[in-house]
């Protein structure tokens, strides 16, 4: 991930017009564990106690953040309220 440059933070709403190509963000093995777990995590926190959590994840333009509620993850995406998803392999981190 670029931490030089901010990630550009955007509305939830925006995300179902973006576009993902199928490529991992990640390379490196610990990084995908913990990723999953963070994961894990925002999504008990967003059904259990509705928690807004920020999501840095990368487009096929730059690097976005998106403050939101996760309300599942499945095998491949994030779930966030409307049915919005994000592939999880293009998430750099999650922020709890």
């Amino acid at each position: 991930m670029d931490t030089v440059k901010a990630p550009e933070t955007i509305e939830k709403e925006k995300v179902a017009s973006l576009h993902f190509p199928e490529t991992e963000v990640l390379a490196a093995k610990d990084d995908l564990q913990r990723r999953t777990y963070e994961l894990e995590r925002a999504s008990q926190l967003g059904n259990g106690d509705h928690v807004k959590i920020k999501i840095v994840f990368e487009d096929n333009e730059n690097i976005k953040q998106v403050e939101t509620t996760v309300w599942a993850v499945t095998e491949g995406r994030v779930v966030l309220k409307h049915g919005i998803t994000i592939p999880i392999n293009r998430i750099h981190e999650i922020r709890l």
